[in-house]
């Protein structure tokens, strides 16, 4: 392998799209790598999104792109609908992996590929940067430290405000047989950034259902019929022993974003965010003591600071890249990976085993 590692980006645009906003300068600023080639759905679009990346070379096919011995790293940043067939194929061409969340349409999918990467020996990352916002990894840390004592419960309150007109290119979001909707989205990400913070989710309850069951396509004026959930609440036990529970509300003129509460014997963290992006808020972690005293706002630290200097998903993003390099280079693992989403994949069948059958189910 060269200096720098050589990616491959499938599903790279040259105008629009998360690979374009978020990938491209997460990967222009880490000297780690070098943009080798791109991939687009014809090859005219390929040389203008080569031209925008500074890819010497353009496929309008995927498998020829995995196929070039030039590139060291694939990353897929085609929504899950479009990419049957990807993430295996970059495995099976022996290059690292890269691939957007959500993974797979479910859990043995995902174990499935993280299992083929393994036997491949080719290192892997998933897009759950979430977990890499600043006053998240300081709350994980405050609690390993005991901070608030023993933790007695962990809650996640997240709310959206979502349009009822919406553009054709999102209409696999409101479909619950296409694998991007409300509960592989908002949740996977969400619930990854949760559990990373206060621990996993043992077993679960949930309940899910959905209040706005009709949109409007924006081209053509016409109804869909909305079949996934925007209403997800669930509870359950952590690892720790501890009570967990989320609510994600989606739909309406308003939502305040994400609020996570740990209570503890000595006291008490309260994580909230400035706005309700899902992975672009900026964070405000207070802390108050059992002693009655006004929560007070805690400065983040230094050692905290993040990979791009400012919070954003960009340098989330980075961050994941950055430490995907060093599992390339060392042999040694690192999250998010496969493992990761398979992990969170689990979680979410079983939140939708639980909500079908009206039972309480054990995570594996």
């Amino acid at each position: 392998m060269a200096d720098r590692i050589r990616v491959g980006v499938v599903g790279a645009h040259a105008e629009r799209g998360w690979g374009r906003n978020i990938h491209l300068p997460a990967l222009s600023a880490l000297d780690d790598f070098e943009i080798t080639a791109v991939a687009g759905r014809t090859m005219d679009s390929a040389r203008a999104a080569a031209g925008v990346w500074g890819a010497d070379r353009a496929y309008d096919d995927a498998a020829a792109l995995m196929a070039d011995p030039d590139v060291d790293l694939v990353t897929i940043a085609v929504q899950l609908p479009s990419r049957d067939g990807l993430v295996e194929s970059a495995i099976a061409a022996g290059k690292h992996v890269y691939s957007e969340w959500p993974l797979a349409l479910d859990a043995p999918t995902a174990e499935r590929f993280a299992r083929a990467a393994r036997e491949a020996g080719v290192r892997h990352a998933v897009g759950l940067q979430s977990r890499h916002h600043p006053e998240v990894r300081l709350l994980r840390d405050l609690l390993a430290q005991q901070l608030i004592g023993e933790v007695l419960s962990a809650t996640l309150l997240y709310s959206l405000s979502t349009p009822e007109v919406w553009s054709q290119r999102y209409a696999a979001l409101f479909d619950e047989t296409k694998g991007v909707n409300h509960v592989a989205v908002v949740g996977g990400h969400s619930l990854d950034m949760f559990q990373y913070a206060v621990g996993r989710f043992t077993e679960v309850s949930a309940t899910l259902t959905t209040r706005i069951d009709r949109i409007t396509m924006e081209e053509t004026g016409s109804p869909l019929d909305v079949t996934s959930p925007d209403q997800i609440a669930l509870n359950g036990l952590l690892d720790t022993g501890a009570t967990g529970s989320a609510h994600f509300m989606t739909g309406g003129p308003r939502g305040d974003g994400f609020r996570i509460e740990v209570h503890g014997r000595e006291g008490r963290l309260v994580l909230v965010s400035s706005d309700d992006s899902l992975v672009g808020p900026r964070f405000t972690l207070t802390h108050e003591t059992a002693n009655g005293t006004p929560a007070t706002p805690l400065t983040v630290p230094a050692e905290y600071r993040p990979l791009l200097g400012t919070p954003s998903p960009v340098s989330n993003v980075a961050q994941v890249y950055k430490d995907l390099a060093e599992s390339i280079r060392t042999g040694t693992s690192s999250g998010p990976d496969f493992s990761t989403a398979a992990r969170t994949h689990h979680l979410l069948d079983a939140i939708k085993r639980s909500a079908k059958t009206g039972s309480r189910v054990i995570l594996p």
